[in-house]
């Protein structure tokens, strides 16, 4: 029978510790009674337990809604249209006979102006995080006719990170990292790239492996390379096979993600894609 890991009661109700898991309290006063017994054990089962969260292989990667194929990891390779708040892939844009939403079919904004105001308006009338995350960016770059305004730009992550967008966590952990619109803090840059990377962010992953490799925790670095490159990230795969020669992955790791590689990039593959790759001298 299971008992209070503080006093030893075992017929009251019992509440897990929140952290770590391994025992339960009878209540908040022996909770915080066994706290200093219990601090070390925890912190290091708190620890294993967001490991195995964040090295888990993250969700698939979206698809395109028109071709439904798995989307480009290169974001240059897609376009994000402000009437509906999605992203079309580079191939369905190439493909298009007029300048209209091929999921819509409105037709596409002629002005800056046009295209900002659909944004605004997604935001007011929906909540739209996928539209936060992209007005952001124009604020964080000043492009498309708005100004550089770095402070507006955090604002709209932070609303869109707060419903779930794992975009807006990777531009968020940006901002913290670079003191842009906020105060430098890496520790919060490091909490939002792993939120990021958990809901399948590749960019978030790979900038988590390079802190980790500078810190001289290469095998964790080489775990986050691992995810990335069978997410279908190409760099992340050339990460890996150094790593393989230099004793950091074993060769069921390396061919596992070799495979799992292959197999995300042919999923992602179409001959409309290759064209306007072509068309874009890519």
């Amino acid at each position: 029978m299971e008992s209070c890991a503080a006093c030893g009661k075992a017929d009251v109700s019992l509440k897990s510790c929140r952290a770590c898991k391994l025992v339960k309290y009878c209540g908040v006063d022996c909770q915080v009674s066994h706290r200093p017994a219990h601090k070390k054990a925890c912190r290091k089962r708190a620890a294993e337990l967001f490991d195995l969260k964040l090295f888990a292989q993250p969700p698939c990667r979206e698809e395109c809604p028109i071709c439904c194929l798995s989307m480009p990891i290169d974001e240059d390779e897609t376009c994000y249209m402000a009437c509906c708040s999605k992203f079309i892939c580079s191939g369905c844009i190439f493909c298009l006979p007029r300048p209209r939403c091929p999921f819509c079919n409105i037709a596409a904004p002629r002005t800056d102006e046009e295209g900002n105001r659909r944004l605004f308006e997604r935001i007011e009338k929906y909540n739209d995080p996928e539209a936060m995350d992209h007005l952001g960016s124009l604020f964080t770059r000043g492009i498309g006719g708005l100004p550089e305004d770095h402070e507006k730009a955090v604002e709209l992550y932070q609303r869109a990170s707060e419903l779930g967008h794992a975009r807006a966590h990777f531009h968020l952990a940006d901002a913290y990292f670079e003191g842009k619109g906020v105060q430098v803090d890496k520790k919060m840059a490091i909490h939002h790239y792993q939120i990021a990377a958990m809901m399948g962010n590749v960019s978030a992953r790979c900038k988590l492996a390079a802190y980790e490799g500078l810190d001289g925790n290469h095998d964790r670095a080489m775990r986050h390379c691992m995810i990335a490159a069978r997410c279908g990230h190409d760099e992340s795969l050339e990460w890996v096979k150094k790593g393989y020669m230099d004793g950091w992955v074993t060769k069921d790791d390396l061919e596992k993600t070799l495979r799992e590689h292959e197999a995300s990039q042919d999923e992602a593959k179409s001959d409309q894609r290759d064209r306007a790759r072509a068309a874009m001298g890519r």
